[in-house]
């Protein structure tokens, strides 16, 4: 096991190699965040908000393959602006009464120079598109990881495309801390 702080690709591969890696690691909930990064009013005002509720888990195998789902619940999107969140929750966008769910479904990782290459899959509403991000990974023991990554996305990939005198950006950026425990 490396020590605390950011782990190479190198080391990534070691830990995954490590027998006592495989199982099932369970995302830490109250210690890892979901953000959205977004511009708005053409692009003068930076907006910024969290996910309160998110879950998921990351299954390694004997073999060190890397596969799992993080899911973050719609409704929860707080920007400490309570009208844009609802408007936020709403049909124009995440429509969270109909799709409750933000899924990214990892289905590997591999490790690379100074972190991981992460693949798989985001589920924003009623469509999935295939997503491929770089991310860095730190291991704070051997029950303990954390993964940090920040995913460019499209909003209108998703159906995501009210814009109201195009003042919003199209251009959003989600941005991952999981902290993921050995079960």
């Amino acid at each position: 096991m490396a020590p605390s702080g950011q782990t190479t690709g190198t080391a990534v591969q070691e830990l995954l190699r490590d027998p006592a890696s495989a199982g099932t690691w369970s995302l830490d909930a109250s210690r890892s965040t979901v953000g959205l990064r977004s511009k708005s009013v053409w692009g003068l005002v930076s907006v910024k908000g969290t996910f309160q509720q998110v879950s998921g888990s990351v299954t390694v195998s004997p073999a060190g393959e890397v596969s799992g789902t993080i899911t973050v619940a719609a409704a929860s999107v707080e920007t400490k602006n309570k009208k844009r969140d609802e408007h936020l929750r709403s049909a124009d966008f995440f429509d969270s009464g109909k799709y409750p769910d933000i899924t990214v479904r990892v289905d590997r990782i591999t490790p690379d120079g100074d972190g991981v290459t992460v693949a798989g899959s985001l589920t924003v509403r009623d469509q999935t598109r295939p997503v491929s991000f770089p991310a860095t990974v730190s291991a704070a023991s051997g029950s303990e990881v954390q993964l940090d990554a920040e995913l460019q996305v499209e909003r209108s990939d998703y159906g995501l495309t009210w814009n109201q005198m195009g003042m919003a950006s199209m251009s959003n950026t989600l941005t991952v801390h999981a902290v993921l425990t050995k079960s």
